[in-house]
């Protein structure tokens, strides 16, 4: 088990039938009962209303045919713990995404939800993302502190193996079609031309990656008056085989995004828009007029969708709104085209450390002192349009793309059109995001070290190849040579690597380690202003610099480091 950067409890699970009288087997489902009780142990200890309030349990589609390992009997096994113990427990009747989660647990006013799921992993994955009562995922204490109630927990109690209760207790309950509903009906608040919806002349091609995807998009796109996308037949339903792609990401873009590419050609459709297996993330691809598919980066999506959600917010209101009022925020390590519409339009705009747990405890804090958060992204194609939900939702960011492109086409205008008209009036911003994969700990570890001891003890490089730094932040140490101090504004993180260099070019580039996988990822980007607009230059400025950080920095040949493969 692991705690990754957006504060999940992952466990890579064996994908076989569970306690079969193999010793093996029967461990691993033990250590999943452990953890359950743990996390029990900790709600008990902090409210005194558990009992009344209750518990929120959904899971994903995997393990669902070939293996009786799947998410969904891993959620009985964790709602049979909690019915043991007399607590109520929310257990959708159904597979959903993951978004349901944390909008059932303040809806239903819940202290807390897990979400059985290994979201985009491979197949043999899986994990356990836990929600506070706040609809957020947990932050520091309360992450730290249940993995000391599960350490605590060496047996699960007995009877623990009983999945058998939740299909006999009476304080289990099936939210599925509640929710369903309450949230459908909170999509209509980011809904703002329904009628030309219901008119447009867009064809759109929607795959779910074998997950749960498929259902949920159709019934946002009935909502928002739209005519159902078409599916990708091979992809629509569960398949925790991931038979059709080698690996279950949409972000890895065109190379998995090939059958609904092949079959929104097939349709006429200029719009595909894929969310990943628990439907928590969004990849959007356009067709464009010389026949190749643009597929968008997270990073470009977040300038549409920033771009869509202020001005949409501001058509809706009348002239004396409150701009100030008005937030939008990302992860440090994705783009800061928020950073510069905020600036251009008056509202405000606020970075995070890498994970959305960071994002929804931010904007829960926002919603608390009277503030509206429009949107909110990190680069790996998660989105937040609104605050029905305080974490990454594909299915609502899927049907908002629909929107923003069927309003645009009366205009004659793609999404890339429109994506370039952003960028002259808030300045290009030009991203690159890469990783390299490193299966040794003590290489990455000194690959950090060298980082922060280079030329001597303690001292940071002040160039990169032939580019000069301006500041640094190491958000492992807490240094930030930018603030007076020297101190990160950012909370230190001392469990993952993460270096950001701002260069006196524009470009800011970060080094971090992921959570839970063996990577090294870096994130580069060119931020010009409005009156910079050769974009060939920009780009070439922008691939010498990450040519000269890995040279200079990564050192790949000389620490054994795999570039990124799909």
């Amino acid at each position: 088990m692991a705690e990754n950067a957006e504060g999940d409890l992952n466990s890579n699970l064996l994908h076989a039938p569970y306690h079969t009288g193999d010793p093996q087997l029967d461990t691993a489902i033990a250590q999943w009962l452990r953890w359950d009780k743990g996390m029990y142990k900790y709600l008990e200890r902090c409210f005194s209303d558990f009992k009344q309030r209750g518990f929120v349990v959904g899971y994903d589609t995997r393990g669902q045919v070939t293996s009786s390992c799947s998410s969904q009997r891993l959620a009985k096994l964790t709602a049979a713990v909690l019915l043991a113990k007399d607590v109520p427990v929310y257990l959708f009747s159904k597979y959903v995404p993951t978004p349901f989660v944390p909008y059932a647990v303040q809806e239903l006013k819940a202290v807390a939800g897990v979400m059985i799921t290994a979201s985009h992993n491979r197949k043999e994955d899986n994990g356990y993302k836990v929600y506070w009562e706040t609809g957020a995922q947990i932050t520091s204490p309360h992450d730290k502190e249940i993995l000391k109630c599960i350490e605590e927990c060496v047996e699960p109690w007995n009877g623990s193996w009983n999945d058998n209760l939740v299909d006999t207790s009476p304080l289990k309950k099936d939210p599925l079609q509640d929710i369903c509903r309450r949230y459908m009906e909170d999509l209509k608040k980011i809904c703002f031309h329904r009628e030309l919806n219901a008119k447009t002349t867009l064809k759109f091609v929607h795959t779910s990656f074998h997950g749960v995807g498929h259902d949920y998009v159709q019934l946002a796109f009935q909502v928002f008056g739209f005519k159902p996308p078409i599916p990708v037949p091979e992809q629509k339903d569960p398949d925790p085989d991931f038979s059709t792609v080698k690996c279950p990401n949409p972000e890895e873009g065109e190379s998995v995004l090939e059958l609904s590419l092949r079959l929104a050609e097939k349709e006429n459709a200029r719009i595909v828009v894929a969310t990943d297996p628990d439907a928590d993330r969004l990849a959007v691809a356009e067709l464009q007029e010389n026949g190749h598919w643009k597929v968008f980066t997270g990073n470009e999506l977040a300038a549409l969708f920033g771009w869509w959600m202020f001005d949409c917010w501001k058509k809706s209101k009348s002239g004396n709104a409150n701009v100030k009022n008005i937030y939008m925020l990302a992860t440090t390590v994705s783009s800061k085209i928020l950073k510069a519409i905020a600036l251009k339009e008056g509202f405000h705009f606020e970075e995070t450390l890498p994970g959305f747990k960071w994002i929804g405890s931010r904007i829960k804090d926002l919603l608390e002192n009277g503030k509206e958060v429009l949107f909110a992204f990190e680069e790996s194609i998660g989105f937040l349009c609104g605050t029905s939900v305080l974490d990454k939702d594909g299915v609502s960011a899927a049907v908002v793309v629909a929107e923003m492109a069927s309003y645009l086409e009366t205009m004659n205008i793609t999404l890339k059109q429109q994506l370039v008209k952003v960028y002259e009036k808030y300045g290009y911003h030009i991203s690159k995001t890469s990783y390299f994969l490193c299966y040794d700990p003590n290489t990455i570890k000194s690959i950090f070290e060298r980082l922060r001891n280079f030329d001597s003890p303690n001292e940071y490089p002040k160039f990169c190849g032939t580019f000069a730094i301006l500041h640094i932040r190491d958000i492992t140490t807490g240094y930030d040579s930018s603030q007076p101090n020297n101190k990160s504004v950012l909370p230190v993180s001392k469990n993952s690597q993460m270096i950001t260099f701002t260069f006196q070019n524009g470009c800011v580039a970060t080094l971090r380690t992921s959570g839970t996988e063996p990577k090294i990822k870096y994130y580069a980007e060119m931020c010009a202003s409005p009156d910079q607009s050769d974009t060939a230059l920009l780009e070439e400025e922008l691939r010498k610099l990450i040519e000269a950080l890995i040279e200079n920095f990564l050192e790949p040949s000389k620490n054994g480091l795999t570039w990124r493969c799909v």
